[in-house]
């Protein structure tokens, strides 16, 4: 089981970290004329720079607190906090009509819930 959730957090880490350099470094209309970009229209680049910058403190949150043995209970925190953020990206790609980024988002809510419930199981233990 602890092998599934490295692995799990792993993955969504490396979504996270991806994702977070793009919205940090990359030009609001470069990620607006990409696919699934439609969103960025409406909102300022800072927001999206600040959504990149919190998805990279993901990235750090589901690795490092677990593998340095330091604070472990934020990595099913952070998970947690993933979990709210798919659902606010569901919300938004929804609303413009984008199912297959819903579907997406959809995978990487349930597997962060999996790494928070497992996470939280194991903190207990």
């Amino acid at each position: 089981m602890d092998l599934a959730l490295w692995i799990g957090a792993g993955l969504l880490a490396a979504v996270a970290l991806a994702g977070g350099v793009t919205k940090t470094f990359v030009p609001k209309e470069r990620l607006a004329a990409a696919p699934g970009g439609g969103w960025t229209a409406d909102i300022s680049a800072g927001f999206v720079r600040s959504l990149g910058i919190l998805e990279l403190l993901a990235a750090v949150g589901l690795i490092l607190p677990a593998a340095l043995d330091i604070a472990p209970v934020m990595v099913p925190v952070t998970a947690v906090c993933w979990v709210l953020l798919m659902a606010g990206a569901m919300i938004t790609h929804g609303r413009l009509g984008e199912y297959k980024f819903v579907a997406l988002n959809l995978i990487y809510l349930a597997l962060a819930t999996f790494i928070a419930w497992g996470r939280f199981e194991g903190a207990g233990s």
